[in-house]
């Protein structure tokens, strides 16, 4: 009787034994090679998809497959997995198309931009009036927004020479994704201040003897006071004037900015009241800014006009006639504000 190799029918027998999970494996390669570049559908359409911050690949992938990104869930999380992506994922509002390979949507999932949202910030408006903007665009929570915008702490890291953001949240017209950070949101309105804000603007205050804080105090000020792009070197030569001599500003939005649930009716009451922002009882500029001011009224304030002018009063067109005596500013109050007519 003739025995073979027992070496070699050891061999044989684990071939054997190993052949389903080559099989198999085979099986699941060619399974990922077709699913890698088989879309979700053949003719596909534009879909955007939010994936909220911190989300994990499964919940993302969940979120793809419910909006008909992809067919199947387990291979994407296995391809990224695979591919060494599955920590990547971005956040915010995501552009894909239900015609994309899931190749094509790890793409955009690890390394796509975010859709972002254009928002206006008109110039003048306060941290109130800015939070709610961006609440609106679905941009940040307003609740978050205002605690970090009034953060001590949070302001000096952003290096803004105050304990509130008030002044320096520059108005100007931004793009951001939905899912931003509040932080991220208030540090780029604060840098691109900064980079108004040159340092020949700085040299200037110092010139004037003035801080930094209080040049975009007066700016604020001077931004509420008129929106005539003409007359704003003029409201602020009558605010250097006044401080020049030791006069009260008697400026009505500081007043109003002190007032919590101001109604829009500014009373002799209100001007009675004491609190630090009220410039008709307390000498000198109010403690910080009541608006964000934009670049003209900042340079408003660095380089105002040469002229006596002490006061100004509304024409109720929306301009104002400026004058250098009591006498004359009385004249003008009875013309415009008391009905004396022309």
């Amino acid at each position: 009787m003739t025995f073979g190799d027992p070496k070699k029918k050891s061999r044989s027998i684990l071939l054997l034994a190993l052949l389903p999970f080559f099989l198999l494996a085979g099986f699941l390669a060619a399974y990922m090679l077709y699913f890698s570049f088989t879309p979700a559908e053949k003719e596909g359409k534009e879909v955007v998809v939010e994936i909220p911050g911190g989300a994990n690949l499964l919940s993302a992938s969940g979120l793809l497959n419910r909006s008909g990104v992809l067919r199947s869930v387990r291979p994407f999380v296995f391809l990224a997995k695979f591919t060494g992506r599955a920590h990547r994922i971005q956040a915010g509002e995501l552009l894909f198309r239900t015609d994309m390979t899931p190749l094509e949507v790890m793409d955009v999932l690890t390394r796509g931009k975010a859709v972002t949202y254009e928002v206006t910030i008109p110039e003048g408006f306060n941290i109130h009036q800015v939070a709610s903007v961006l609440a609106g665009k679905g941009l940040g929570d307003p609740d978050r927004f205002l605690t970090l915008a009034r953060d001590a702490g949070f302001c000096r890291s952003l290096e803004v020479p105050a304990d509130t953001l008030e002044g320096f949240l520059f108005p100007d017209t931004y793009s951001w994704p939905k899912g931003l950070p509040e932080k991220e949101i208030l540090g780029q309105m604060v840098a691109r201040f900064k980079n108004v804000f040159t340092p020949e603007m700085e040299e200037r205050a110092g010139e004037l003897g003035m801080t930094r804080l209080e040049v975009v105090t007066l700016a604020s000020l001077i931004e509420k006071e008129t929106g005539a792009a003409e007359e704003r070197e003029l409201v602020s030569s009558v605010f250097h004037n006044r401080l020049r001599k030791g006069y009260l500003l008697q400026t009505d939005p500081s007043v109003i900015y002190g007032i919590e649930d101001f109604d829009g009716n500014l009373t002799r009451k209100h001007l009675q009241m004491d609190h630090p922002y009220n410039t008709y009882l307390r000498r000198g500029l109010p403690p910080g800014p009541v608006a964000n001011p934009g670049r003209a009224s900042l340079l408003a304030a660095l380089y105002p006009a040469d002229t006596s002018f002490l006061y100004f009063v509304a024409r109720g067109d929306g301009t104002h006639l400026f004058s250098s005596n009591l006498a004359e500013h009385n004249k003008a109050v009875r013309r415009y504000q008391l009905g004396g007519g022309k």
